[in-house]
């Protein structure tokens, strides 16, 4: 049970990590050069089909997160899963206290000043899950039979 969630953990975070990646450097910068007209259709799709993509990740990273700090694995220092478990706290701070305000705002039409709040506090999630990802490699290693 410890390796699957050890491993289950890690692909979550990796694939997170990943795609806060895309998202920072090439999809945000990119809502940019949508026209105003078709801004609010353009952003609810965003919305709407990143939400699929990124929330079952976010809850499986966040269940072997517990896990893995509940019971961390023989082997593994009990001061990774802790690690990882803050930045996790930081990456769902920084998403329900900024980013989702800023989405928010961008529902009702494009608004350059949001947008470069959302692309700059972006970067608290983009480095955290970097980290966090190092992390989920290290505890995987560490772990490993």
């Amino acid at each position: 049970m410890s390796g699957f969630v050890v491993w289950l953990h890690l692909v979550a975070t990796v694939l997170l990590c990943g795609l806060i990646w895309v998202i920072q450097v090439v999809h945000y910068p990119l809502m940019s050069d949508v026209s105003e007209d078709r801004f609010r259709g353009f952003h609810a799709r965003h919305t709407r089909l990143i939400s699929r993509l990124v929330v079952p990740p976010m809850l499986v990273e966040l269940a072997t997160s517990i896990v893995l700090v509940w019971k961390c694995p023989a082997g593994v220092s009990p001061a990774l899963p802790a690690s990882g478990a803050l930045l996790l706290l930081i990456v769902w701070s920084s998403t329900f206290g900024l980013q989702v305000p800023a989405h928010r705002r961008l529902e009702s039409g494009w608004d350059p000043q949001t947008h470069r709040r959302l692309v700059r506090t972006n970067w608290i999630r983009t480095w955290a899950w970097t980290l966090r990802a190092g992390i989920a490699v290290a505890i995987a290693i560490t772990a490993a039979p």
